[in-house]
């Protein structure tokens, strides 16, 4: 059971770091699960600080993943109409089978927002669009360095108690 739990846990991780890039997948939140299954095998004692630090982060990283992007938009004079279109554009560029839709999908989302917001505005539209653009990569960074962490977390827990699980 310890060893399907620990499969399972690590599997979660995984996931959870390819889904710091693809926005269908909540990345930090799968990698949070993981995490907890590991301290469900018998093997590793519950740290309840450890898991309760890592979900206050995983649910602060929740909040600003969707805070960010819309905030890049609008720091680079964007308006609603360039938020909704980023917000659009991430999924159908995930939808389309284009490749990088889900980079190309935002900013082209923003720019056709922009664009039906003032269409003789072309400068203000690609300055948004582009604000889009940075917003979502710093995003998509700032929840796979946390994945990442996840992994090392996932990782020295395992050795350590890796005579148990083993």
């Amino acid at each position: 059971m310890d060893i399907l739990l620990l499969i399972l846990g690590f599997a979660c991780i995984i996931t959870g770091l390819i889904g710091s890039f693809l926005p269908v997948l909540p990345g930090p939140s799968v990698s949070w699960v993981g995490l907890a299954l590991l301290y469900f095998t018998k093997a590793v004692p519950a740290n309840y600080w450890v898991l309760g630090i890592a979900l206050f982060i995983t649910i602060v990283i929740s909040v600003l993943d969707y805070v960010i992007p819309a905030k890049g938009t609008k720091r680079f004079g964007g308006s609603s109409y360039g938020i909704w279109g980023t917000n659009i554009g991430l999924v159908i560029g995930i939808l389309a089978p284009i490749p990088f839709g889900f980079l190309i999908g935002p900013f082209l989302g923003a720019l056709i927002g922009e664009l039906i917001y003032d269409f003789n505005d072309h400068n203000r539209a690609l300055k948004a669009a582009a604000g889009s653009f940075v917003g979502f990569l710093a995003s998509s960074f700032m929840k796979f360095v946390i994945c990442v962490m996840y992994l090392g977390l996932f990782i020295w827990i395992v050795w350590q108690y890796k005579s148990k699980l083993f």
